[in-house]
């Protein structure tokens, strides 16, 4: 029975060892030189306009929260493409329902004002 679980086990180790040679390495070989703008919070190379403690905009969450929902939208278009005529008029109607709501929820986003961006 554990034969079944060898390969398995092996890649665990394999992996396991891989991360921690690489962490190992890169401490030992790796440079170890520290002063005061290595400390800094990093801004493409540039000193920091603001803290990296304020706040953000609700915008932001908002804008990504939209990316993930039309996104999902797109993850389930692939499959029934790929399946459209196994599905037939059913498998149309049902996708059509799915992307009029998707799009009466764009158009309520819309409205809102929620892609402007200020």
């Amino acid at each position: 029975m554990l034969n079944q679980y060898l390969g398995v086990l092996i890649l665990l180790v394999l992996a396991t060892g891989t991360a921690v040679g690489m962490l190992t390495l890169t401490s030992l070989l790796g440079p170890k030189k520290s002063f005061p703008d290595k400390m800094e919070p990093f801004e493409c190379g540039k000193k920091p306009i603001v803290s990296p403690r304020q706040r953000f905009s609700v915008k932001f969450y908002l804008t990504a929260v939209l990316f993930i929902l039309f996104d999902i939208e797109a993850v389930f278009l692939y499959p029934w493409a790929i399946l459209f005529k196994k599905l037939g008029w059913f498998g149309f109607v049902e996708m059509l329902l799915f992307i009029v709501v998707l799009g009466i929820g764009l158009v309520y986003v819309w409205k809102k004002g929620a892609l402007k961006w200020e």
